[in-house]
């Protein structure tokens, strides 16, 4: 039962068709380096803590939230993180403020994407097995923060070769990974408006 639900999780966060997960922790990533992934680790497990929180929570029917506002506030988290890669990391070097308020957005965002990880478990949990729900939502999780990893490995290959044999400038990739991510999102944002 607990590889069942590993496999779950690992597959939903990188099942290319539930990319909008696997776009924000693209984004997350675009303004870093390979020799950043300390910084990325912990961007990474501050989501991991926003999103286990909520989804527990969810799972269990504490908090509940309508579908459409979260398939809504999901791609709106990845506008928001690409924007502010944008905005705020440019040419200039980054500073300790803007990199604690990426761990802030990625807590706050990993929140909202709990919720949508709950409504993918909820759907996936096998009747009569309730009372296994502490021991699923592991199993899930674990399986979610394997498929993250894989992610942010990734996205730090690709970058890392961008930037160490094709020369492409850190401003330049971290503006074409997030004008990518926005625009995608953007899109995303105008197919789940939830009116």
């Amino acid at each position: 039962m607990f590889n069942t639900y590993l496999e779950l999780g690992f597959n939903h966060i990188s099942d290319i068709s539930a990319y909008d997960h696997m776009l924000f922790i693209i984004a997350l990533c675009a303004i870093y380096q390979l020799k950043e992934w300390r910084t990325i680790l912990i961007l990474v497990t501050a989501f991991t803590v926003g999103h286990s929180l909520t989804l527990g929570l969810s799972a269990l029917d504490i908090i509940q939230f309508p579908t459409e506002i979260i398939e809504f506030l999901i791609p709106l988290t990845i506008l928001i993180t690409s924007l502010y890669n944008v905005l705020k990391t440019g040419p200039q070097k980054k500073s300790d403020h803007n990199i604690q308020l990426n761990y802030f957005f990625a807590l706050f965002f990993g929140l909202i994407h709990g919720m949508g990880f709950s409504n993918f478990l909820k759907a996936s949990l096998m009747p009569g097995e309730e009372s296994r729900l502490f021991t699923q939502l592991l199993a899930f999780n674990i399986g979610i923060e394997l498929g993250q990893l894989i992610i942010v490995a990734s996205i730090l290959v690709v970058s890392s070769i961008a930037f160490n044999f094709l020369k492409v400038m850190q401003k330049d990739w971290n503006l074409f990974i997030s004008g990518a991510t926005a625009g995608i999102s953007a899109t995303l944002m105008m197919a789940t408006w939830p009116l």
